[in-house]
């Protein structure tokens, strides 16, 4: 059964203790007593469960993680596998875990990292397992603990499917530890969890290990966002507030509009003149004043993120004395020591270096990696005072800070600024706080015109983060379960995904309705009922005659032939109904209103009806849909007797994991790409795997690779279109087409141009190079591996051709 009682309830820490040794043992290695929460979690493991754990930011979930490693190597020659949702994390787990337990007993496998992969202690990227996974790898004998670090990554819907493969696939013998932020559905995930795992406990915990004090800055006071007086109770917003915004330009308390016009959505109220917010160094210098430093001030835009450096550092700002000054001159020499010479005014390198002497940084997916790596562990020193982030920092980094400051409650999602979420609020103000340092926590919202006090609370009180998931069969899973299980045991292992367990919870609601409206239909249909006839008969020739009449209203351009027999039509409805025995009936308008009644709740059921059909079985109609292109196309064969067995193209696409699994497969069984050389494939991975932040449109053919490259682009190309076709007549959603916008630089890269040469070329921030030119060797690394013959040795060419400078200094753990 899934726990559901909170762990105060369930445990006492010497209770625990006392019936738990192994917990009792981990705990005398301590300096400090694990939480309630903690010590449930912990004991739940030693009693032969799996767990997990939900709590918020910073709460120290991952002591429950290290346990379950602790028991795990108490055991002779037992492993652990430890599964982070990035690269970053990953690294940061596997130094931890060096400094405690050995490099002999620690590796780290990440896709372009590979280190001591038969060690008992195994950090890797939740990917890497899911091929092991498919591969039957010797890897996973003797696999006792698997921990799933950022489980609620489950809802990304890029990624998430891996982490429900992972978990679906993992064989039973194996405990699963599942970290998880915060999430309001946690006790749902968790009876999946038991349903597809076995005996699971779940344990909440909604207690931040360092209270948050919320706060607003008007102009330039700051004032807290709750009436203190009435905050455990009511979070009731602060009266001075409301008074401050209302009579200084914060809005009028005219309600909230719908529309974008207030800039912010459903926290905004109708404009009024700009409000004079603070200059970003005179907020770094209140802080400092009120030792509210170190603080993360997060600003959902990269370049507002430089900017804001950039004025920081104009105004003179200086956080730092002469001795930590050489502290991070000497740490940075260290870390970017490999880093050319020739590269360091094109990464902005002393630009960066000067900020970060004076305690001031940014923390973006556009700097190199070793930059934000180095800014992060100057943080973590308390060198670096004041860092301007992306929301990207607030998902898993352990950078806590005692204050958190929000630039704005509004950001570019892709498409329109929408707000932020009462979860994305509580994910970045879960990084204010810092455990055995700091006694409270604070976040500061940054007020600006149009603000509601009233919406800003309550989205700052709530903590609502459902997990949803965005499960969906693709060509490699198909192929790699079939090849396992066969068709029919594949369709059961697919029905058996969170995915269909939350469809059809949602079909239980909806039939319970369903079920109610059929009687509330009945209860209709009794009172139309009419002695002379059926008048639900009658109720419906009445319907089919409104519905005709409002055609016939709005037929002004049609032709006169059908005109003419729309009133054909009209008079012979008139005509049925007049002679319908209930037109005559004397209770007749009364009987009408019921059925108008029975026929609008009628149309509601059966949509509803509808809705249960299409949820029932839906991922297995996927499975099904997906394995009728892989038929069509021959990566898979029928027997006589309909058992589906993989071809020797079905064997390739088994170990294509890229998003465009099928075009890749197909392309090489085509030769499309037999006539590229190094640079030019390189081109092409990087046109499959690059996605642009915004429309690219057409790309002139004088900004593509010259050579091969072009024939082989237009061949991928029309293959790509043919697919899409077939995909949507299978009525699966299809892909993108390929984007070629960044093949150009990663050709003149391949080629060994200047880095700052392919960055101006590529319109790229370093760190967008490096993040895509790692997925490129991603997909080159495969295509070595699957790939026969010519194509196999030229994609290891590429690799190494690519695998240079930052790229390669960025691939070092």
């Amino acid at each position: 059964m899934t726990d559901n009682l909170s762990p105060a309830e369930r445990f006492t820490a010497a209770q625990a203790r006392a019936r738990h040794p192994r917990v009792q043992s981990f705990q005398a290695g301590l300096s400090f007593d694990l939480d309630p929460f903690q010590v449930a979690a912990c004991s739940s493991i030693e009693d032969g469960n799996s767990v997990l754990v939900a709590a918020p930011t910073g709460a120290g979930k991952t002591m429950v993680a290290e346990f379950a490693v602790f028991v795990s190597m108490a055991l002779p020659t037992a492993k652990v596998f430890y599964t982070a949702p990035m690269k970053a994390l990953s690294n940061q787990k596997f130094q931890e875990f060096v400094a405690t337990y050995g490099a002999d007993e620690v590796g780290l496998l990440t896709g372009d990292t590979n280190i001591n992969a038969n060690a008992r202690i195994v950090v890797m990227t939740t990917e890497v397992l899911r091929n092991m996974l498919y591969a039957d790898s010797d890897l996973l004998r003797n696999l006792a603990f698997v921990i799933m670090d950022e489980v609620h990554y489950l809802a990304d819907r890029f990624r998430g499917a891996v982490w429900e493969e992972v978990i679906i696939h993992l064989p039973q013998t194996v405990r699963l530890v599942s970290l998880s932020a915060t999430v309001s559905n946690a006790e749902e995930f968790g009876d999946w969890l038991q349903a597809v795992r076995g005996k699971t406990d779940v344990i909440v915990s909604e207690e931040r290990p360092v209270p948050l004090e919320q706060h607003a800055l008007v102009k330039s006071t700051l004032l807290d966002l709750f009436d203190s007086s009435a905050r455990a109770a009511t979070h009731r917003v602060n009266p001075e507030l409301v008074q401050l915004t209302r009579g200084g330009g914060g809005g009028a308390a005219s309600g909230l509009e719908g529309g974008r016009r207030g800039g912010g959505g459903r926290y905004h109220q109708r404009m009024q003149p700009e409000m004079g917010r603070m200059d970003r160094s005179e907020i770094v210098r209140m802080l400092d004043g009120k030792h509210l430093l170190p603080a993360i001030f997060f600003i959902f835009s990269r370049v507002g993120c430089d900017q804001a450096v950039r004025q920081v550092l104009r105004a003179g700002v200086r956080l730092t004395d002469e001795h930590e000054r050489d502290e991070i001159r000497a740490i940075v020499d260290d870390r970017c020591r490999t880093l050319l010479d020739e590269d360091l005014a094109v990464l902005g390198y002393w630009e960066w270096l000067d900020g970060l002497e004076r305690g001031v940084a940014a923390h973006h997916a556009g700097m190199l990696p070793a930059f934000k790596e180095v800014v992060e562990e100057l943080f973590q020193k308390k060198l670096v005072k004041a860092v301007f982030a992306t929301e990207t920092l607030a998902l898993g980094i352990n950078m806590p800070a005692r204050t958190v400051v929000l630039d704005k409650l509004e950001k570019f999602n892709g498409e329109a600024r929408v707000p932020i979420t009462p979860g994305e609020y509580t994910q970045l103000t879960g990084r204010a706080g810092r455990r055995g340092i700091d006694a409270l926590g604070h976040s500061v919202i940054q007020w600006q015109q149009g603000l509601d006090p009233q919406a800003v609370a309550s989205l700052a009180s709530r903590r609502t983060y459902p997990l949803n998931s965005s499960f969906k069969p693709t060509y490699n899973m198909a192929v790699n379960l079939i090849d396992q299980f066969g068709r029919t045991r594949t369709r059961e292992v697919l029905e058996s995904s969170f995915a269909q367990f939350q469809a059809d919870r949602a079909v239980v609601d909806l039939a319970r309705t369903v079920r109610q409206q059929e009687q509330s239909l009945a209860g209709f249909a009794e009172s139309m009922s009419c002695h002379l006839g059926d008048f639900t008969e009658y109720s419906s020739l009445r319907r089919q005659l409104t519905d005709a009449e409002r055609e016939s209203n709005h037929s002004d351009h049609d032709s006169r032939s059908v005109r003419e027999k729309r009133q054909r039509e009209l008079q012979s409805l008139r005509k049925r109904l007049k002679a319908h025995p209930c037109h005559h009936c004397p209770e007749r308008e009364q009987h009408a209103r019921w059925g108008e009644r029975w026929w609008k709740l009628k149309r509601q059921t059966d949509a509803l009806t509808k809705q249960i059909n299409s949820r029932t079985g839906a991922i297995a109609r996927i499975f099904d849909r997906v394995t009728d292109v892989l038929l069509g196309f021959d990566y898979l064969v029928a027997d006589p007797s309909g058992q589906l067995t993989l071809s020797e193209s079905g064997r390739t696409l088994r170990r294509i994991y890229a998003e465009r699994d099928l075009l890749v497969a197909e392309s090489l069984r085509r030769g499309l790409w037999n006539q590229l050389d190094a640079a030019a494939l390189a081109a092409m991975a990087c046109a499959l795997v690059f996605e642009p932040r915004r429309d690219e449109g057409l790309i002139d053919a004088r900004y593509l690779p010259k050579g091969p490259f072009r024939p082989a682009l237009d061949d991928t190309q029309e293959l790509w279109s043919r697919l899409d076709d077939l995909e949507r007549d299978h009525h699966l959603p299809g892909s993108n087409p390929l984007a070629v916008g960044l093949s150009l630089a990663m050709w003149k890269w391949a080629r060994g141009a200047a880095l700052g040469d392919v960055l101006e070329e590529a319109d790229m921030a370093a760190g967008d190079f490096v993040r895509w030119t790692k997925q490129t060797i991603d997909l080159l690394d495969q295509l070595s591996v699957v790939a026969d013959g010519h194509v196999g040795r030229t994609a290891r060419q590429a690799m190494d051709a690519v695998r240079r400078g930052i790229v390669a200094y960025s691939s070092v753990a």
